[in-house]
């Protein structure tokens, strides 16, 4: 993905604006979304909702949420909700994978890549895992890489994989494809068809709460074996409450969590709002606000991680200042000794000045 972008036409502006201002309201600077990203009014209002029908003796039917979100994340990385896993968790998803490799499969993966996407390869026994610089990635698949697993956006400092270079070098090995979007499905036009697994969190850029997750599968399920199963992974699955699931479910749901359903009742309206908004609009926006914040570093004598195209701005030797960031009101990261800021659809261009401001003092 290059670092072009459009910004909306003047109505779409005006309609884009007016949702974000109808859905958030935060009493700070919030730049932190790579870590958490704010709820809408929405998703609150249904949280509660689920929260109070549940204290009154009324639950309503939550498991419609999980099928609404289920759907709406379908939409939104272009595939049939039929390959879509609900859950909570890229770790548990991870996992998932690495069970399904054979005693000895090397799996490719990207330095200082996020745990989550990385680790269980490491814990599983008996397989080989190779890492190289994310910038090196497409180039280092070989014969006999089994599987190359990458964030689309890193999380540490937003660099971008070049996906479409690690497609084809995976296609002409022969290797699968995993590739975490947590860091990019809100923002990034994510074509979860290019690939063979795609998992992605959503309590950051899709702004819904934690405890909601996905993994898309391909149609034949890509060799995964269903390992997690429980009654909720079965074809039906009030009748699969007691003992062994007779019949698992056709579609993906076989690798569904048992879902967090709270989580999930406000998780089906973030999801609608991001649809609403667009995710080119959302790119557009973030990107533009990005871009004004690294020329207010250049300004400033400071020089971020090269990370063309991201809404994830680091800084390298200022991540010592975050403590006394938010104590002005300005949330932030320290990763790695840098100063992460991230920018997101419900921030402003006041935003981005009022941190290159407290910076410069």
């Amino acid at each position: 993905m290059d670092g072009e972008f459009s910004a909306p036409q003047s109505g779409a502006m005006e309609t884009f604006e007016s949702l974000v201002r109808t859905e958030f309201a935060p009493k700070n600077t919030y730049l932190n979304t790579a870590s958490t990203g704010l709820l809408p009014a929405r998703a609150v209002a249904a949280m509660r909702a689920g929260v109070q029908s549940v204290a009154d003796g009324l639950p309503q039917d939550m498991f419609a949420d999980v099928e609404a979100a289920r759907a709406s994340f379908a939409r939104l990385v272009g595939v049939p909700d039929s390959r879509v896993a609900a859950g909570a968790s890229v770790a548990v998803y991870t996992a998932l994978i690495a069970a399904s490799l054979p005693e000895g499969a090397e799996v490719l993966t990207a330095e200082g890549d996020f745990t989550s996407v990385v680790n269980p390869f490491h814990v599983r026994r008996g397989l080989k895992v190779r890492t190289v610089p994310l910038e090196r990635i497409a180039e280092s698949v070989r014969p006999g890489t089994a599987l190359v697993a990458v964030s689309a956006a890193q999380s540490a400092d937003g660099r971008i994989a070049d996906l479409p270079a690690l497609r084809e070098a995976a296609r002409a090995h022969g290797a699968r494809t995993y590739i975490d979007a947590s860091q990019a499905a809100g923002w990034m036009s994510v074509d979860a068809d290019a690939y063979d697994y795609v998992s992605s969190v959503a309590f950051k850029w899709l702004v819904c709460p934690r405890g909601v997750a996905f993994l898309v599968v391909p149609e034949d399920f890509g060799g995964l074996d269903p390992v997690f199963a429980g009654w909720v992974a079965g074809e039906h699955p009030w009748d699969s409450c007691y003992g062994p699931v007779e019949e698992l479910a056709h579609s993906a749901r076989r690798f569904d969590e048992s879902p967090s359903l709270f989580s999930y009742a406000g998780a089906r309206h973030s999801l609608a709002l991001v649809e609403e908004l667009g995710t080119d609009a959302v790119r557009a926006h973030d990107l533009g606000l990005a871009e004004r914040f690294r020329a207010g570093l250049a300004s400033l004598g400071h020089e971020p991680v090269q990370a063309p195209g991201s809404p994830i701005v680091s800084v390298p030797g200022l991540g010592h200042r975050q403590p006394e960031l938010s104590r002005a009101g300005i949330e932030v990261s320290d990763r790695a000794s840098n100063l992460r800021a991230a920018f997101h659809l419900y921030n402003s261009p006041a935003d981005a000045d009022r941190l290159l401001d407290v910076l410069s003092g």
